[in-house]
């Protein structure tokens, strides 16, 4: 049952006319709101940058340290693949290691280790380890590959 009908304003049929008043405002469409939006963010662009020449104006922004001088680059930023930048950038500032980065961080320890053992088991143990982990690796790199992920 219609709203509308519940309440004693009689049956509502499809096509017949609101009694709402409404019926001359339309809805905005996806693509309305997708202007509106852009435009706000537009707006709220002018008046950061209103708002940083105003400061440099007064000299505001001179006090800051680094002001004038570029920013300091990312170690390992330019080694990154493009498409990798953004979310190795997210997974470090949340401190969170790749899965990948980590098996490559267990191998270079088992290398160190490796380099540094005495007796020839102790070896043969980590030669075994290594070759283990670098498989892992291997078919780990070759599956993101694969995939399209890497």
């Amino acid at each position: 049952m219609p709203f509308r009908a519940f309440h004693g304003q009689g049956p509502v049929s499809p096509g017949a006319p609101s009694r709402s008043g409404r019926e001359g405002v339309a809805r905005p469409t996806d693509e309305e709101r997708r202007k509106r939006r852009e435009a706000e963010i537009r707006s709220f662009d002018q008046r950061i940058g209103e708002e940083l020449e105003s400061m440099r104006r007064s000299g505001e922004l001179s006090s800051f340290p680094g002001y004038g001088q570029p920013l300091p680059e990312i170690e390992g930023w330019a080694e990154t693949p493009v498409e990798f930048r953004l979310a190795f950038r997210i997974l470090r500032n949340a401190n969170v290691v790749p899965p990948e980065v980590e098996l490559f961080h267990r191998r270079a320890a088992l290398r160190k280790q490796l380099a540094e053992c005495r007796t020839a088991n102790e070896r043969n143990e980590l030669s075994a380890r290594l070759t283990e982990l670098e498989q892992a690796i291997a078919l780990r790199l070759e599956a993101l590959r694969v995939t399209g992920s890497l």
